[in-house]
This record gives C-alpha cells, structure tokens and sequence, in this order.
C-alpha cells in the first residue's frame, strides 16, 4: 500500500504519464533525480478488466515508486468503475483519468481528448470513477484535460468546474486542442484562468522542456505544481534542476523575464557533460535490466539516442545500438562511445 500523501506544491515537480516510456525503470531514474509524484502510462480501463499481459505489465511497482499515480483511460462508466477497483484491490491508492490524449487509435473509441466532444458522458465517468475513489479516505483522483476538441472550442472551464463539482481533488490542464497534438503554441492563459476559477490545485502541463520552463509557467499562471513530460524523457534530471532553480528564483525574487537557464548558473565542460550522461545511461540500463529485462534492450535502442543527440558523433552510436540484441551488446557499444 502507497502512502497516503500526495505532494502537489511548487517546487515538487511531477513526472506525467508518458505512453512507451514512463515505465517502471524510468519512473525510478527519474524519482532519483527528483521527481516527487510520478505517473504510470496510461493504462486501459477494458485490458485491466480482462487482465490483459500488456496492461498488468504497465503496473509493474516497488517500493522506492511512490506516491504513483495510475492514469485510466476508457470510455464507459462501467468499465473505468471497475478497473478503479480492481487497481484498489492491488494497493494503489492515486488515479488520474486520461481526457487529453488525442491519438487516433484512443479517441476514435471515444475515450482520451474525444470525451472533451461528449461532456455529459464525461460527468458519468467522473461521478463514477470519483465515487468509487472515495470510498477509502486518502485515496485521490485527478483528471489531466485540454482546452477542447476542436479549435477554438474552449470547454476546459466548464468541464473543469463540474468534475470540481463531483469531487476531482486536481486538475492537469495541457492547453492546447486536442486536434493540434503537440503543434503550435499552448494557451498558457488559460492555465492562469483556470486556477483563478477553480479551488482544488490546477497542475500545468505542455512543452515545459528544461527547468526554467517550468518555472516560468508557474510564475506566469499561479499554477499549484508542474508535470514534467518530454522535457524529462530528454532529461531525467530535469526534476532536480527545477527545484534548484525554484529555489534560487524565489530567493533572489525575479520575476518570469529573469528566469536564468539552469545551466547558467551551473556551467559544465564538455568533458563533465559528457560523464554525467554516462552515469545516467548506465544507471537506465541497470534499471531496465532487473524490472524489464524482457523489453529493454529494444527500448534502450530508442531511448540512449534521445539522451545523447546533442553530443559529438551521436548518430554513429545510434547505428551502433540498432545493431544490439542483448544487453552485452548494449553495454559494450555504450562504454565504447563513452571510452
């Protein structure tokens, strides 16, 4: 059983619900570098009915891994009530619902972002799913949103207060539509708008890259915490830098336009750049190889070149690693390029 304490402030960043990627051993990476609240990947409420392998796979936890949320996707009241239990039973105690991802294969069966087409289902859901959390004191439920559907369909304040209404205890708002995906600009506006609206914590979302990212958004809009999300599957220890600079912000008192890169204030050479990286690779691999072992060396193929893109010949360490079938192989092309 998680604790029942579940830190939602400024300067304790999260790690969002990152589908492919947020699994156990980059949960762990990233916990030890300073994310406070971590999020499993969004998880079918119809393949945890079902037992699905795939589904319990994704569930995969220990002890070091909390407090973790479990991110529930689906469509039907039915189906997210049960799973709810189902995840109860097995000792999570922290829930979001998934009504923001816009791939075609999740919101063509009505569930993600396309819940933000059909509000009065949504409220079902919600009351269902809300309801069945609060059951047992200490146990919470969020609902991570967009602006809308559509362009230019704003529906993120009306959804909003009504799952406030029915008892969401915070809200995770990506402000952007549904439709543009990962394009264009988000409306950081109505993340300010939303936390003047609303009483439960409003936690900020979208293209918060590095440190100063998300520290600006929170000195712009007010926002009661942080969700980390390609900004940490580049950078694990994004987490840690945005309490140091949280820290150094609200101590020197600067205001949003004043906001230093962290690595102004924390220069390194090229050579220590480069070592740390090594460390954080290898401590990834050793992850991946107790809690995953079955799919890591594929997924260590695609993600080491994330880590790695900006540095001298990183491209003929990702034809290496292609190469890989094993963890030996991993490991010696790695300390090869890192020699």
């Amino acid at each position: 059983m998680q604790e029942l304490i579940l830190p939602i402030t400024q300067n304790m960043p999260w790690l969002a619900p990152l589908a492919g990627w947020s699994d156990l051993p980059f949960r762990l990476l990233c916990r030890e570098h300073g994310a406070d609240v971590a999020c499993t990947e969004m998880v079918s409420a119809k393949g945890l009915v079902y037992n699905g392998k795939n589904t319990c796979d994704l569930l995969r936890t220990q002890a070091k891994d909390s407090p973790l949320i479990v991110q529930v996707f689906g469509a039907e009241h039915d189906f997210m009530q049960k799973a709810v239990q189902i995840l109860k039973e097995d000792g999570f105690c922290f829930f979001d619902v998934n009504v923001g991802c816009s791939v075609p294969k999740v919101a063509k069966t009505g569930a993600g972002a396309a819940m933000l087409k059909d509000l009065p289902n949504l409220y079902k859901v919600a009351e269902s799913v809300i309801s069945e959390v609060h059951k047992d004191k200490g146990r919470k439920i969020g609902f991570k949103i967009r602006l809308g559907y559509y362009f230019d369909e704003n529906v993120y304040e009306e959804a909003a207060l009504r799952l406030q209404d029915l008892g969401a205890d915070w809200i995770t708002l990506h402000p952007r539509y549904a439709r543009q995906g990962f394009s264009g600009t988000p409306c950081y506006e109505s993340l300010a708008r939303l936390k003047e609206l609303l009483e439960i914590p409003v936690v900020a979302s979208g293209d918060l890259f590095t440190a100063r990212d998300g520290v600006r958004v929170l000195l712009e809009t007010g926002a009661d915490a942080v969700m980390y999300a390609r900004g940490a599957m580049s950078n694990p220890r994004i987490f840690a830098e945005h309490k140091i600079l949280w820290r150094h912000v609200r101590e020197n008192g600067l205001v949003s336009s004043q906001i230093p890169e962290y690595e102004e204030l924390f220069p390194k050479s090229p050579e220590q750049i480069k070592t740390d990286l090594h460390a954080l690779i290898m401590k990834h691999l050793a992850y991946a190889k107790e809690y995953c072992p079955e799919r890591a060396v594929l997924q260590m193929r695609t993600i080491v070149p994330r880590y790695v893109r900006h540095l001298e010949n990183a491209k003929l360490l990702r034809q290496a690693l292609i190469q890989c079938r094993s963890f030996e192989n991993l490991d010696s092309v790695i300390q090869e390029y890192f020699a």
